[in-house]
């Protein structure tokens, strides 16, 4: 019997001839990145050609205005996705609307007639719409300009109509999402209303019944999506990827995913959304005031932050911009002390800069206490899941390439080096050595900690099984630097 464990050639060939294997076992040694892929559950249009429940490959915006109807919930969120991710592999689930639903409607009342020429910029869910104004024309006659006006352009959410000087737009798509589609006019500086014009808004409002998406996470099954973003903040549909994260989240599945969403509202809106969940495989990006539409913050977010967890999934996110995203107005800004509620309260912070543009500021899980309802901080912030998640995958994968078809001993048996046999301390090596690495990556610390507090045993009553207890340091962010400038005369 041959000392070496050959994977191929037969240990009994009589047959003449020089045969070479190949064994790619030990061929690679760095990190096993994990592998990132995004799915958008959202609402799609009758005049999309990608039916609903179907899982559909995204490689461009034009691809999801023609999949799913142009103005449809996923056509936007998939644009303000790409916009801020043009890279990481992107699918598309589609649902149609809930037949029990009904969809928000809000009006724009004209008032007083043009005494000048001019432009009205419209803004409706972030999308200006201009509406030329000449002179003397009656509050009937710009109603009726800004109806062509909304119909001309397709990809808005909503349609409209006009009576009487009154123009009632409606979402396109039942449900609750439609209440927080932005109307305003004016938004940029230099944008004024025509002399003697005057519009008047009330806001979106009746929207009800978003659809489930149940069906899409049963239709997925164990398919990997790293990350999955959804527009909805109703608790069944919240219940419903958190229940589905935390199965694949487990020791038998290891499908790490993280879940993302968005909500506009008060401070108190916001907080008492983040305080109704708790889980950490869920992030919420609380903004208010934004003509951007919250379904779209949270596909821009997700975008960036994928795209950036994969090249670094420890390196903190923060100062990263959200590109597309309006800014609220100065006024409606979040202040620190309400960001710093809102990071309390399981929200996660974006801000603006100097330049107007929005960044992220921290992004956060829900997750506020352990089963005991006791306050845990430890999976608070985003990078700490999927630091775990990237170690996870390196070192099941990396142990498996290691040592495929091994058998296994107790420490000190003696076998040739060429057999396939592996004992516990070999194990205990492989890990300490793969640790190094993860600290040289700057995912974890402390390797005297880790070597310290590392175990691999054989299992008494399993023979065939090796327990492990592997304990990394894992790397941290800067997230404050706090000083007292005590300073002398």
């Amino acid at each position: 019997m041959s000392l070496i464990s050959f994977n191929q050639i037969p240990i009994d060939l009589r047959t003449p001839g020089t045969y070479v294997e190949i064994d790619n076992s030990k061929a690679y040694n760095g990190l096993l990145g994990l592998p990132t892929k995004i799915l958008v559950i959202a609402q799609r249009l009758p005049a999309g050609n990608v039916l609903a429940k179907v899982p559909t490959l995204i490689t461009s915006v034009d691809q999801g205005n023609v999949g799913f109807g142009i103005g449809s919930q996923m056509s936007h969120m998939l644009a303000a996705l790409i916009k801020g991710n043009s890279f990481t592999e992107l699918w598309a689930c589609a649902i149609d609307d809930n037949v029990a639903g009904a969809a928000a409607t809000g009006t724009v009342t004209v008032a007083g007639n043009a005494t000048a020429a001019g432009t009205i910029n419209l803004y409706i869910g972030g999308r200006r719409v201009q509406v030329g104004v000449t002179a003397a024309q009656t509050p009937a006659q710009i109603a009726t300009a800004i109806v062509a006006a909304v119909t001309a352009m397709p990809a808005l959410a909503v349609t409209a109509a006009a009576e009487a000087g009154v123009v009632t737009l409606t979402a396109k798509h039942k449900g609750e999402c439609g209440n927080f589609l932005d109307l305003r006019h004016s938004y940029y500086t230099g944008e004024v209303l025509p002399a003697g014009v005057s519009l008047a808004f009330t806001a979106m409002t009746g929207g009800t019944a978003n659809p489930l998406i149940q069906d899409v996470l049963d239709l997925i099954g164990d398919d990997w999506y790293t990350d999955i973003v959804i527009p909805y903040t109703d608790a069944v549909n919240l219940s419903a990827i958190e229940e589905k994260l935390d199965v694949n989240f487990g020791p038998l599945k290891m499908i790490d995913g993280h879940a993302w969403t968005g909500a506009s509202g008060t401070l108190s809106a916001l907080a008492t959304l983040g305080n109704s969940r708790d889980n950490p495989h869920l992030t919420i990006s609380g903004i208010k005031g934004s003509p951007t539409p919250p379904w779209e913050w949270a596909a821009c977010l997700a975008g960036v932050s994928a795209y950036y967890l994969s090249i670094d999934p420890a390196r903190p996110l923060q100062t990263l911009t959200l590109p597309g995203m309006l800014p609220p107005a100065i006024g409606d800004r979040f202040t620190l002390q309400e960001r710093n509620i809102l990071l309390h309260d399981g929200i996660a912070t974006a801000k603006v800069d100097g330049g107007g543009n929005v960044v992220i500021e921290r992004v956060i899980t829900t997750y506020k206490t352990n089963a005991f309802g006791a306050a845990d901080p430890s999976y608070l912030d985003v990078e700490t899941l999927r630091t775990l998640a990237t170690l996870r995958y390196d070192l099941r994968n990396f142990i498996t390439l290691q040592f495929p078809r091994y058998k296994l001993a107790d420490d000190g048996t003696n076998f040739a080096r060429g057999q396939a046999v592996v004992t516990p301390n070999t194990i205990k090596a492989t890990i300490i050595a793969r640790f190094k690495q993860w600290e040289d990556q700057g995912l974890a610390e402390d390797v005297d900690q880790f070597k310290s507090d590392l175990i691999v045993e054989r299992d008494t009553t399993d023979l065939n099984r090796v327990n492990c207890l592997v304990p990394p340091n894992i790397i941290n962010q800067l997230r404050v630097l706090a000083a007292q400038l005590q300073f002398r005369l």
